[in-house]
């Protein structure tokens, strides 16, 4: 990498993250060469781009400006190496946020077609419940699960997957079976995130919509958690044939209540605005939704 793209790297990065250090722990060089990167870009723009204080950088004015040209340049760069080498050939790394259950569940068992198209990109997946800055991570896109908060991001919609109320067959054998949302009162019901979180659960039967007060004595705050509650035997959930499909086939849980829709779930795939999608985002993306259009509606 030549000096100047090393200086617009670190540039770009330290003004993403505000942190010296972390770009230099990303690019694997000294925190006073990152710094010494940017004085040396600055000096020869003739203009401070960030403003430094012991724990954080900022970007000035005008180094607002230069920063979105500067990531503009950088995306175009990769882009037009890749193109060059064609979209088989896509190479550097594609850093991927997601939470750990989705990715576990659904996005690594489907990867290994796409590792094989694509055997010299580097994927990193930054697994988290938590959902963190697209920006400060340095990721290049988020898959994200459920209805998106207005933000700062484009998006494209991926696929969309049915909810779903499930209990364990052991479960049921003690407490029956439920068949009308009254009998819900009845029954021990796990609250986890997202929809099932709330204690009011919205239905709709025969195109009309209706409601249920739900209680129990088990909250979890991951996906992953609810499952295993209701696989355990603790009550009955709710969630996305996703999130239960290995559960669903092993006979560990059951649908219940079928007569009853609640909301699909929707996944998209996030990405920083003020610049386009990288091809290596827009390729992972393309692959993903055609894997999943396959199971909408299973």
């Amino acid at each position: 990498m030549s000096d100047r793209l090393r200086e617009l790297t670190a540039f770009v990065r330290a003004g993403e993250t505000g942190s010296f250090s972390r770009v230099a722990r990303e690019l694997g060089v000294s925190q006073p060469s990152i710094s010494r990167m940017v004085a040396d870009l600055e000096a020869r723009l003739g203009v401070k781009l960030l403003l430094r204080t012991t724990r954080h950088v900022t970007p000035t004015e005008a180094g607002r400006v230069f920063l979105a040209r500067a990531q503009q340049i950088l995306g175009d760069l990769d882009d037009a190496e890749n193109a060059a080498r064609g979209v088989d050939s896509l190479r550097g790394t594609l850093r991927v946020a997601l939470s750990g259950a989705l990715g576990a569940r659904e996005v690594i068992p489907r990867l290994p077609g796409f590792v094989t198209q694509h055997p010299k990109l580097r994927i990193e997946l930054l697994m988290s419940d938590r959902t963190e800055d697209l920006i400060a991570e340095g990721a290049d896109m988020a898959l994200r699960l459920g209805r998106l908060p207005d933000s700062g991001f484009g998006a494209r919609l991926l696929g969309k997957a049915p909810r779903m109320a499930i209990a364990s067959p052991g479960y049921l054998a003690r407490k029956g079976m439920p068949r009308t949302l009254a009998d819900l009162a009845g029954h021990d019901c796990i609250l986890g995130p997202g929809l099932s979180s709330r204690s009011g659960w919205n239905f709709t039967r025969s195109g009309k919509a209706e409601s249920v007060t739900v209680q129990g004595s088990i909250t979890v705050t991951s996906a992953d958690g609810v499952i295993a509650c209701a696989k355990a035997g603790l009550g009955i959930a709710v969630a996305s044939r996703w999130m239960c499909r290995t559960e669903l086939e092993a006979g560990e849980v059951v649908p219940i209540l079928s007569d009853y829709q609640l909301d699909w779930v929707e996944l998209h795939a996030v990405y920083p605005t003020g610049r386009r999608p990288s091809l290596k985002v827009r390729t992972i993306s393309d692959y993903l939704a055609a894997q999943l259009m396959h199971n909408e509606g299973d």
